[in-house]
């Protein structure tokens, strides 16, 4: 029996819980889904890394003693070259930006069992049947840690402890309190906790949080704040972007210029636009692609705390950087 009485918690609607990506295995973190999937696998002779991607993807290879290797990306964010893979090798493509679903689709006829597709930029693509995936939901939403797997016949999920998230919230409460600047170390700080951290089941806390929002009206709002931005700004990104249609919702909007100086006036502008991805400036020489790419491409917010009336002023703020 549970307790009765007593003091109330956060009033959160719990309808929804388990609702949204329900087959999926519920983890403690993006990289530890990966690792869930490791851990699955019968035997691993090799994992091929893209260059351009995120530095904890390596924590589990590294975790596990897992051999890898890197492999370039084209101006299209796609494979440069066809990889062929032995037995026991696996290729991680990475859904850049949420816009590559459909890209995503066509190596899954490829390379079928042996892909595993990182999916922490998109959490609005569809599970590709008999693919290995990872998903890393507070990439669009404000939950303290969490993670996605899909993985056929993985091993017992109930082997694992339930994680505890209470400790890693205060960025959470600090923004709506006291803006996002008072929060922006917690943030971090949060970020580096994550580190390290054994698998483990989703906590309690993120399950409920993640069973508490309108994904419906999410995708829908990132939707149509991409479309306007798309609409404005597409004459002068270098990056070809496929028709909204190609993808199911995209987790920024990539704007990739040659003018380096336009993401210090937008943060100056109080648009804050994350860099993806550091850790590429030390693994790659300047003169690479993905440096150039980490570099030149601004992730521009889209999300669901946004408007019609938002979008517009980045735009102003590019536009007139652009022609003064």
């Amino acid at each position: 029996m549970k307790e009765l009485g007593g003091y109330f918690s956060l009033e959160l609607n719990q309808e929804r819980i388990g609702t949204f990506h329900s087959q999926g295995i519920y983890l403690n973190s993006g990289r530890n889904a990966l690792e869930y999937i490791l851990l699955s696998l019968p035997k691993v002779k090799k994992i091929w890394v893209p260059y351009f991607t995120c530095d904890v993807l390596l924590e589990p290879l590294k975790k596990l003693n897992v051999p890898y290797s890197f492999y370039h990306i084209n101006e299209q964010l796609e494979l440069c070259e066809n990889i062929q893979l032995d037995s026991d090798e696996y290729l991680l493509v990475t859904n850049y930006y949420g816009i590559k679903d459909e890209y995503i689709c066509e190596l899954a006829l490829r390379y079928s069992s042996q892909l595993i597709v990182d999916n922490a930029q998109a959490l609005f693509a569809e599970p590709i049947k008999e693919i290995k995936s990872i998903y890393s939901p507070r990439k669009y939403v404000g939950i303290p840690d969490g993670g996605i797997a899909y993985m056929d016949n993985g091993i017992d999920i109930h082997r694992f402890d339930i994680d505890v998230s209470y400790e890693r919230c205060s960025h959470l409460l600090k923004r709506i309190e006291l803006g996002a600047g008072a929060g922006y170390t917690d943030f971090k700080e949060n970020s580096h906790k994550l580190q390290g951290q054994p698998i483990k089941r989703m906590s309690k806390l993120t399950r409920v949080l993640l069973g508490s929002i309108d994904f419906g009206y999410i995708r829908n709002k990132r939707r149509d704040n991409f479309k306007l931005l798309h609409e404005c700004l597409s004459s002068t990104n270098r990056l070809l972007i496929n028709d909204l249609e190609s993808f199911s919702c995209p987790m920024v909007y990539p704007y990739y210029t040659s003018d380096c100086t336009l993401k210090k006036v937008l943060i100056e502008n109080k648009v804050f636009v994350a860099t993806y991805w550091p850790n590429v400036f030390e693994w790659c020489h300047e003169k690479s692609l993905e440096y150039k790419l980490a570099n030149n491409i601004i992730a521009i917010p889209i999300d669901q705390r946004y408007s019609e009336r938002e979008m517009e002023y980045i735009v102003n703020i590019i536009n007139t950087k652009l022609y003064g």
